[in-house]
């Protein structure tokens, strides 16, 4: 009896496909034998693209061990090669595959929102989708800069940065008319004539026209100086100084273009940085380092156009882009940004003048993040090393998970977990589980700690169980190489037992419990298997574990005040149907409380302006559920 034939691999598998590929536009997959994702690729050409790997001896190191590994492929076909060229950066981003370019993308970045959906508009910080109505001036490279951005142009304009409750419920200035940062509008300080000039200044400051709100309240000030009335003047003068002070902390603002991302890449003994510098309205918004992986023989043009196109995944282009290195296939990926942009978008790698001078900046800017980055990583990587000789680990753990629990008496109860490995803690992976078990006892920690762990584990087992062509780091819920639990004995016989149950092995548990009298640096760690000890008080590793501790009591805390200060704020008139913001404000105004609308009659309810009887039969509804 003849044996099976092998699987076929490589570049015999590869060749397979050729009978049935189109010669058309598209995107192909690479997988190994588990699965896993190898490499996503683009082609003009589907047939042609995927034939050249099986031709023999034409490919450098990288690439031939990356067909000797394929065993499958996956193909999509696209209507053009630009929309190949978009399909590519998103799997790209979202399968991180091993031999592509890939990068641990951030949240979407900030912006400065002046809201037009209110009589006196508001300035705010503004994240996420742009469905508010009002301009939006951005993107920030951080929160930090928004803020300080912020802050500086309420001096400079004088526009209420409060919400519209708080403003509408004002009886007299708050603090911030005090420190003059608003006009106090909300007690009619000054008229809505006025505010809207100061809107309009405002408006006018951001798109990069600030030098003619310079030299026009330049104007005002000498006037009012002119007719003695000193005190105009004066806060004239303090509105210059803060305009002056928002141009002179943004450092480079350039003068031969308004609006531009710029990208600058320096590499490194196999390491990357790409700053990116945002530019709008002629002025220098920030910037944010990057780190993506990839081989390190990969061409640094391959590797900052594969970045730029996963960058624009999910983000609108500016017209203007400017790269250190020239993009191989440039011209492509404007066309691609541009469908993203709706308008035309430019990339240009600047050879002289102002823009090279700028380009130069960034990447020094770089090179020196670099330099940094690579030392960080080195005491990084001697800490994880010595946080698996403390624990008896085989390697260095890459994902280190921390949990914590939160409460009050057993109220607004809240557990939370947070991560850290070698780029140290990776604040994204951080989350927080609402207790929401009616059985638990107030203040029982144990079962806590046994409710957030088998939410947590219970969703990584069905999704390792799930997974499919994506690869074993690319869910949600990824597996840990140790886990920290915030506790003695009791808890970490809770954590066995969780483990036990949902079938997790090769994830280490470790619990660490404050010393006595809470002393820091008498902490004592427990192993299953093996009896508790300490580390020396003067150990690095024992000060890199306290921070681990520390910052997932951090976070937990803050995550139970935000939910305390949720519950005291909360209305039991949110909870109603067909109750928005208006009606909610017209039914207080009329009653003067929630307990006065709970008590209220039918006819009261029906009476109140916007409420219709079936309403006021909801909301009675609502308060006598027995009536």
């Amino acid at each position: 009896m003849s044996s099976p034939e092998a699987p076929l691999k490589g570049a015999e598998r590869i060749a397979a496909y050729l009978k049935t590929l189109p010669d058309a536009p598209g995107v192909y997959r690479m997988l190994n034998g588990a699965g896993d994702v190898l490499y996503v690729g683009k082609a003009k050409s589907l047939k042609k693209r995927v034939g050249s790997y099986a031709l023999r001896g034409a490919h450098n190191e990288r690439i031939s061990r990356m067909i000797a590994e394929t065993t499958e492929m996956l193909f999509v076909t696209t209507a053009s090669e630009t929309d190949a060229l978009l399909l590519e950066s998103n799997l790209i981003k979202r399968l991180k595959p091993r031999y592509n370019v890939s990068y641990r993308d951030d949240k979407s970045f900030p912006n400065i929102l002046l809201r037009e959906d209110h009589p006196f508009p508001q300035l705010l910080k503004h994240r996420g989708a742009k469905t508010i109505k009002g301009v939006y001036f951005g993107p920030f490279a951080s929160a930090g800069a928004v803020n300080r951005t912020l802050n500086t142009l309420q001096r400079a304009f004088l526009l209420r940065s409060c919400s519209d409750s708080v403003f509408e419920s004002r009886t007299r200035p708050c603090l911030l008319f005090q420190i003059k940062r608003c006009s106090a509008p909300c007690v009619n300080r000054i008229d809505l004539g006025g505010y809207h000039e100061l809107v309009e200044e405002a408006e006018t400051f951001l798109k990069g026209k600030s030098q003619a709100v310079q030299d026009e309240l330049k104007a005002e000030m000498t006037k009012a100086s002119d007719a003695m009335d000193f005190e105009a003047a004066a806060k004239l003068r303090d509105r210059l100084k803060a305009m002056s002070h928002i141009q002179s902390s943004q450092g480079v603002n350039p003068a031969t273009f308004e609006e531009a991302d710029l990208f600058a890449l320096h590499s490194e003994g196999g390491h990357t940085c790409i700053q990116v510098f945002f530019f709008r309205a002629g002025q220098n918004w920030g910037n944010r380092p990057y780190f993506p992986r990839h081989d390190p023989d990969l061409p640094l043009g391959e590797v900052l156009e594969s970045f730029v196109g996963q960058f624009y995944d999910e983000r609108t282009p500016p017209s203007l882009i400017l790269t250190s290195e020239a993009l191989p296939d440039s011209t492509l990926l404007a066309e691609a940004l541009a469908t993203r942009a709706g308008g035309k978008v430019e990339i240009a790698t600047p050879q002289r003048g102002e823009k090279r001078e700028i380009m130069e900046r960034a990447m020094t800017n770089a090179r020196e993040q670099l330099g940094r980055r690579m030392a960080e990583n080195s005491a990084q990587t001697q800490l994880l090393e010595g946080v698996a000789d403390a624990f008896g680990l085989d390697q260095p753990p890459r994902r280190i998970e921390v949990y914590d629990n939160s409460h009050i008496q057993g109220a607004h109860a809240l557990g939370a977990f947070i991560v850290a490995g070698p780029d140290g803690f990776e604040k994204a992976q951080y989350r927080k589980f609402n207790i929401k078990s009616e059985e638990l006892a107030p203040g029982d920690d144990y079962a806590m700690m046994r409710e957030v762990l088998s939410r947590r584990f219970a969703r990584m087992v069905k999704e390792e169980a799930g997974a499919s062509d994506q690869g074993p780091d690319t869910g949600k819920w990824k597996r840990p190489d140790l886990v920290l639990i915030d506790g003695g004995p009791g808890q970490l016989s809770v954590a066995c037992q969780i483990f036990a149950d949902l079938g997790v092995e090769d994830v280490a548990l470790v619990g660490i419990s404050k010393g006595p009298n809470r002393d820091a640096g008498r902490e004592h760690f427990y192993i299953p298997g093996r009896e508790p000890f300490r580390l020396d008080p003067k150990s690095p590793v024992l000060y890199y574990l306290q921070r681990l501790r520390d910052e997932a009591h951090r976070f937990v805390i803050g995550g139970h005040r935000k939910k305390r200060s949720a519950a005291i704020g909360a209305n039991p008139l949110d909870e109603i149907a067909g109750v928005g913001a208006n009606r909610k404000r017209a039914l207080l105004q009329h009653f003067g409380s929630a307990r006065a609308v709970a008590g209220a009659s039918l006819t009261d309810l029906a009476s109140v302006g916007g409420v219709s009887e079936t309403l006021a039969k909801k909301i009675f509804d609502f308060f006598h559920p027995g009536g």
